[in-house]
């Protein structure tokens, strides 16, 4: 019988990261929370004990020229102590171009007010969810790309 666990994505920030979780069956993306950075490997740590989790994404940011972004070295020198802390959970970069906006047009398409859409910390936690979204949609269409090409 398969295990089920769910896949965790954050987006990296200097002073907070938005935190996202699936569902156990992997389907449904949420934002779980936004977590001051200096706290978030404590969060995990606690996270983890209490949930199965199979995978770890984290937004890569890259600016739309393709250079590494000024938050760029900063998330790396992170995964690089979440390898260490956390070695039996796997860590995966997604491009996390335009997450940003994305997040502010969703706010602004579900009808969250004016006051509600400045908040900064609602905006990385629906941008770690749209990481985690976007991930699940190219790991299924690369999923089904792989099944089309086996003879």
């Amino acid at each position: 019988m398969q295990r089920m666990a769910r896949l965790l994505s954050i987006d990296y920030g200097k002073k907070r990261c938005g935190v996202a979780v699936t569902d156990v069956l992997q389907i449904v993306p949420n934002g779980l929370c936004t977590v001051p950075t200096h706290q978030l490997p404590e969060f995990l740590k606690d996270y983890f004990a209490r949930e199965d989790v199979e995978a770890a994404i984290i937004g890569l940011p890259v600016q739309t020229n393709g250079l590494p972004s000024e938050n760029q070295q900063r998330v790396l020198q992170f995964a690089n102590r979440f390898r260490k802390l956390f070695p039996q959970i796997p860590l995966h970069y997604y491009d996390e171009r335009f997450t940003s906006k994305l997040a502010h047009q969703t706010m602004l398409e579900s009808g969250i007010g004016k006051m509600r859409r400045r908040d900064k910390a609602l905006v990385d936690e629906i941008s770690a969810c749209i990481i985690l979204q976007d991930y699940m949609a190219s790991n299924k269409t690369q999923s089904l790309f792989d099944n089309t090409q086996k003879p």
